[in-house]
């Protein structure tokens, strides 16, 4: 930010000296206001706050897809899906029941494969996202390069820089929102910019990142991650900033559910697919169907796709659904009746499905709260910063009126004198003529 070193010699006031005439206001120069320690924080808040903004949007984005509460959500399916096994041990062999558990299990599935699907091309814009920011961040730190010769040019030959010096410090903060990038300022007018500790932008120099990873999670194998463009392999160690953010999500699951977060959730999606063709499955081969022949799956896994996206459905009408054991005629529904408990039980599917979307809906929070305290220190520090390089219109023009009326009061005293001078010179000596 610049402004204008003033010097007003003339004052105003009954005896003030020194006043000659032709004098007024005058600028000698133009200097820029900064604080090395404001700036730096303002870029270090910036970061976090990118970094956090990041996670939360994404965070809120795979949340909502969920679809919880609603009539249409996976828990509600799979209400339906047991209630209809029950409907089918009320009526067994006939082919109205069956037909409707036949499609709620079909719709179900289906749901489990969009909530898959959805998540996945969540993790695609992502990491599409993240290669825009690496772009941007490769075109910042060119421009900074091209401002610091400029820079260093203009003082050199004893030239105001203070224009150029603005452009570059929203620079350097926008690096630092995306990749946490820190400044160090060189005593020749340039600065380095360093992001994990090495240069990307170094005097008149800056160098290029990439990032690596495929488009998709199939595809992305250990992850995507962020590397210097003339060394291959060797990452950017990030620190803060949206790019960091988006990196951290686009991780691939892990052990104990600590890997990325969309990662985690598409697994979330295999685990609870998997849990409920195996248990349907394990009392389904009890059962016999019409043609007297048993160790029949109700579910099947696709070989060689996720197990949300590849859940089928095998029976075709009741004479394909075990609903009994095949001990009690015709009526039997003893099998029926025992898949229909599965959704009550410690371990069900359902329960499985209502810690997913609890442990997500609370990592949501929890990442917005973060947000949100990051972006109130950001803009804390960005206001510390502006109060004190800030030019205010407002606090200008109390000045300017102030100056004003001291003029104005001024003119009065000398009017004042004026006619006071007036009486004692042209009107002393007339009395008595």
């Amino acid at each position: 930010m610049t402004t204008s070193s003033i010097e007003s010699p003339a004052r105003a006031g009954l005896f003030s000296a020194g006043v000659v005439a032709g004098q007024g206001v005058s600028v000698d120069a133009i200097a820029r206001l900064g604080d090395q320690v404001v700036d730096g924080q303002v870029r270090s808040a910036a970061a976090t706050a990118g970094y956090q903004s990041t996670r939360a949007s994404v965070i809120a984005t795979l949340e909502a897809s969920l679809g919880e509460p609603s009539t249409t959500g996976i828990a509600s399916q799979l209400t339906a899906f047991w209630s209809a096994w029950g409907d089918v041990a009320n009526n067994p062999a006939e082919s109205g029941p069956a037909a409707v558990l036949i499609g709620q299990a079909t719709s179900l599935a289906a749901s489990l494969s969009a909530g898959h699907r959805a998540v996945d091309e969540q993790w695609s814009g992502l990491r599409t996202q993240a290669d825009g920011l690496a772009a941007e961040l490769n075109s910042a730190a060119s421009q900074v390069a091209d401002l610091n010769a400029r820079i260093r040019t203009n003082t050199q030959l004893g030239v105001s820089s203070n224009e150029l010096i603005d452009a570059r410090s929203v620079l350097t903060e926008r690096i630092a929102a995306i990749a946490g990038g820190t400044v160090r300022e060189v005593g020749d007018g340039t600065v380095d910019v360093l992001v994990g500790g090495n240069a990307l932008v170094s005097g008149t120099s800056s160098r290029t990142v990439a990032v690596t990873g495929g488009y998709s999670m199939a595809t992305a194998g250990a992850g995507v991650s962020v590397e210097w463009a003339d060394r291959p392999g060797q990452s950017v160690a990030l620190t803060g900033g949206s790019l960091a953010g988006a990196v951290s999500l686009l991780q691939p699951a892990a052990a104990g559910g600590t890997g990325g977060v969309l990662a985690e959730a598409a697994a979330s999606y295999d685990a609870l697919a998997t849990q409920l063709a195996t248990q349907v499955n394990a009392v389904h081969r009890t059962g016999v169907t019409a043609d007297g022949t048993s160790d029949h799956d109700f579910f099947a896994l696709t070989p060689g796709v996720s197990a949300a996206r590849g859940l089928t459905v095998l029976p075709t009408g009741a004479a394909t659904i075990a609903s009994g054991n095949g001990t009690g005629g015709a009526h039997d529904s003893t099998v029926a009746l025992a898949i229909e408990r599965l959704g009550t039980g410690t371990g069900s599917p359902d329960r499985a499905w209502s810690a997913i979307v609890a442990g997500i809906g609370a990592t949501s929070k929890s990442e917005s709260q973060q947000a949100t305290l990051t972006d109130l220190a950001a803009t804390s520090a960005k206001n510390r910063q502006l109060s004190g390089s800030g030019v205010s219109l407002d606090e200008e023009n109390v000045n300017l009126l102030s100056y004003q009326h001291a003029y104005q009061g001024a003119a009065r005293v000398m009017t004042a004198i004026d006619e006071m001078l007036d009486t004692l010179i042209n009107g002393m000596g007339r009395v008595g003529r």
